[in-house]
Formats: C-alpha cells, structure tokens, sequence
C-alpha cells in the first residue's frame, strides 16, 4: 500500500502507469462509504484508464478504505478534503492533473478545483446534479449517522440510508468514523464561484439519481456539459458503459484543447 501523510493524517493511495509513456495523468475520487478499491479498481475504471494509456491515481479519502480514520466531524470539512487531494498532488510532484469524483468525491474535487484552478486541466463531476446549486437544510438529527450506527439495519426505513448502510458493511468500512463524517459542517456552495472555473467541466449522473439535473449543473461553469446515463440510478451509474463512454468522449474531444495540454 503506497502512503502520505497530510495535515498528521495518513492517507493511502494507488499510482498506476500504462505500460507505455502516460499521455494523460487523472486523479480520481471514490464517494462517501466507498474507497478506492471499490469505487474504482472494481468498477472497471482503473483498466479502461490504463488501456487508454493514461496515468491513474486513486486516493482512499480520510476515514475511508485504508486510510487513518478520524473520529471528530470537523476532522472532514470540505476544505480538509480538498486540502488531502491536493497534497496528493505535491506529494507526487503533479504539476496539472484531470480530475475525476463521484458523489461525495465530486464535492471533494470541485473544493480542490475551486482552491487551486491551475492544477486541474479537466473536471468530471459524476453522481451530482442541479441539487448542488440549491441550500440544502441539514434534517433535524443525523439521520445518516442514526443508519450506520444502529444495531439493527433492518430497521432502517429510508431506502437511500438503507442502501448505504449495507454498502458500508460490504466494504468493511468503520461505520464510527463514517457517522462523525456526516457530521461535518460546510457552508454552503457559491454557484457564482463556479463561474470563474475556466477548465473544461463534465457532469454524468444516472437517470434515476436523485441528485437533479446533471445539465442544470453544468451550466453554472463557463465549459460545461451534463451527461444523463439512462436507466441507472446513483449506484448503478459509476460502473455503468455509458459513464464511461461520457467521460473518454468528454477527454477525447479535449485532446487539442490547451487546457489538457
């Protein structure tokens, strides 16, 4: 396992070449109760990436996969997230990097995009939406952390907490640690701080996802385009052949552009 430590946390990662020169470096970010293994290696991400002859590397984000896990929510304010993903950059002596995030990885790489605009060449934001436009009132209570904590997860109602949760005791993930990440505060996003984002910017989310709008997203950035994968959901979306036809065609058609030089 290849490792860094940022801000006294110790993160772990994957750094993968192709077999020949790298054309491209990206950088990708798994989602919340997911890692790097899973939401990617699995997935089928890392090998489509290498057979296209580009550099991929995968972080685990603090309290997730192998990475330290942490017990106090403010340990996992956006800017911490960002703050790692960009550490990860030095720490590799990444100058300029394509990123890549799903779900809560989107928000993590568009705070890294958003602190630092000159490391990212291209953007790809996936399992978000219009949603992420709009304020968003925590409910009353934690009612994520109440479903990874119970000792009982058949007595989860809601559907989408209980997905996660199960998804969380698949992966063997620390579900304390997670429960003290869904209570981090974060103020809530600038739309017009997007605006000033001159990279080329991908959004894709599934059709049932409900996360809004993939195109209502993308039109908050100057070089925007919003992807909706038919017939998936927020889960089914990230191994899906149509994501990953939407982010190559989304790279390709990048080729000759001068931010993906």
């Amino acid at each position: 396992m290849a490792s860094f430590t940022h801000d006294g946390v110790t993160l772990a990662y994957d750094d993968i070449a192709p077999a020949g020169p790298a054309e491209r470096t990206i950088v990708l970010v798994h989602g919340f109760a997911s890692n790097r293994n899973e939401g990617w290696r699995r997935t089928g991400w890392y090998g489509a990436f290498e057979r296209r002859g580009i550099r991929v590397v995968g972080l685990d984000q603090r309290g997730h996969g192998q990475s330290e896990k942490l017990y106090e929510p403010a340990a996992y304010s956006r800017e911490n997230l960002a703050g790692d993903l960009l550490a990860l950059l030095d720490h590799l002596d990444l100058r300029r990097v394509d990123l890549f995030g799903y779900s809560m990885g989107s928000r993590t790489v568009l705070a890294a995009a958003l602190a630092a605009p000159e490391r990212v060449s291209n953007l790809i934001l996936g399992g978000v939406g219009g949603k992420l436009l709009q304020p968003q009132p925590r409910p009353a209570g934690n009612p994520m952390a109440e479903a990874l904590l119970t000792e009982d997860p058949d007595s989860i109602a809601h559907p989408m907490l209980r997905s996660f949760r199960h998804f969380a005791d698949e992966q063997g993930e620390d579900r304390r640690a997670l429960a003290a990440f869904t209570g981090a505060e974060n103020p809530p996003w600038d739309p017009a701080a997007f605006a000033s984002l001159a990279m080329p910017v991908l959004v894709v989310a599934g059709q049932r996802d409900d996360g809004g709008d993939p195109e209502e997203l993308a039109r908050a950035f100057p070089h925007g385009h919003g992807v909706t994968v038919p017939g998936c959901d927020h889960f089914s979306a990230i191994p899906h052949a149509l994501t990953k036809a939407a982010a190559f065609d989304f790279l390709d058609g990048l080729l000759d552009d001068p931010w993906a030089a």
